[in-house]
């Protein structure tokens, strides 16, 4: 594909990505269980009034709106990362374990407040909670499926991966059965936004955005490393390097993800699949438009999780994970 023809590419898929983001936070503001005019939603958004509706406008449902862009943004751009520096198109958090250790030390952190009522775990202490393991996670299956510390096996990647996130799951809802926590921990291994408040947005915002432009900053470099190993090596690329900092960026991206919104699960396979079909292997495309169409999928889905069953809510990661299996199972069939 010529470099003219890539950009078009790109171009006319941004255009579109952003009439779909805006269409859908729109339809996502102006969604819920109280009915509010189109009018007081827009005087809602663009002026400080002080009546009920115009504060769950402003102070419920725009957080949930965002941080479901947020989210889907940085978990595509998570899952473009990772199949590139690991040359497997199913590598993504959740297949790595990495969103499944993030749960687990999430549930940790409120077994720690069960014990000592006394002890206040917000949303900053939350995600360090999730950083912590998504770093944990994250880093034990990559080195597990490595061959001597440098290649990625792509095998062996699903293996510890699927093992590593069955077992953090296994843990959290035993640890949280014991401690009586269930109830409190149904959500996060579920995945919604339903308590999604403008503290957690605000952090998506300055965490998740360091992460998104250190993966901007390193997307040439994972081109590269994305061309094969001896191809980077021979083109003066640090791999090993590349790859540490690059494992880094998905855990920033995927630790913020879990501690506002939970275990959510594909988003970053089946977003980085269609834009790579589309575009082609420039992974400063990829990872641009992954964070736009992966916003465009987790709004739409939160929409869909609202209207499905109302009044009752369908956790998102079911829906993702609806969407995601069947992508999984055709990428191991053509891969093996």
């Amino acid at each position: 594909m010529s470099k003219q023809k890539k950009k078009s590419k790109a171009f006319i898929l941004m255009i579109l990505g952003i009439a779909l983001l805006v269409g859908g936070l729109v339809i996502s503001i102006s969604l819920g269980a109280k009915n509010i005019d189109f009018n007081t939603i827009l005087s809602s958004i663009f002026s400080d009034g002080n009546t009920i509706d115009s504060k769950i406008i402003r102070d419920a449902r725009i957080p949930r709106a965002l941080a479901a862009a947020l989210v889907g943004g940085f978990l595509a751009v998570s899952g473009a990362i990772m199949q590139g520096i690991t040359r497997n198109p199913i590598a993504e958090p959740s297949v790595m374990g990495i969103t499944q250790g993030a749960t687990f030390m999430i549930a940790i952190a409120l077994v720690l407040q069960r014990i000592n009522p006394n002890l206040v775990i917000g949303s900053f202490s939350r995600m360090i909670f999730a950083f912590l393991g998504a770093s944990i996670s994250g880093l034990f299956v990559y080195f597990i499926s490595s061959r001597a510390g440098r290649k990625v096996d792509p095998v062996k990647l699903a293996l510890a991966g699927t093992a590593m996130g069955t077992l953090l799951i296994s843990l959290a809802m035993g640890t949280s059965m014991y401690f009586n926590l269930s109830q409190e921990l149904s959500f996060w291994i579920a995945g919604g936004l339903t308590s999604t408040k403008w503290q957690g947005v605000n952090l998506l915002l300055i965490v998740g955005g360091i992460g998104l432009v250190g993966a901007m900053i390193m997307a040439p470099k994972i081109t590269i490393l994305s061309l094969g190993e001896e191809v980077a090596i021979g083109l003066g690329q640090r791999t090993n390097l590349v790859r540490f900092i690059s494992l880094m960026l998905v855990i920033v991206l995927t630790g913020a993800s879990v501690s506002v919104a939970g275990n959510i699960v594909f988003v970053g396979l089946i977003v980085p699949q269609i834009i790579r079909g589309i575009i082609g292997a420039d992974y400063k495309y990829i990872i641009s438009l992954s964070m736009l169409f992966g916003a465009v999928l987790l709004v739409y889905s939160d929409i869909l999780a609202r209207i499905i069953n109302p009044p009752y809510e369908t956790p998102i990661g079911s829906l993702t994970a609806l969407l995601g299996v069947p992508i999984f199972i055709y990428l191991v069939r053509k891969e093996s």
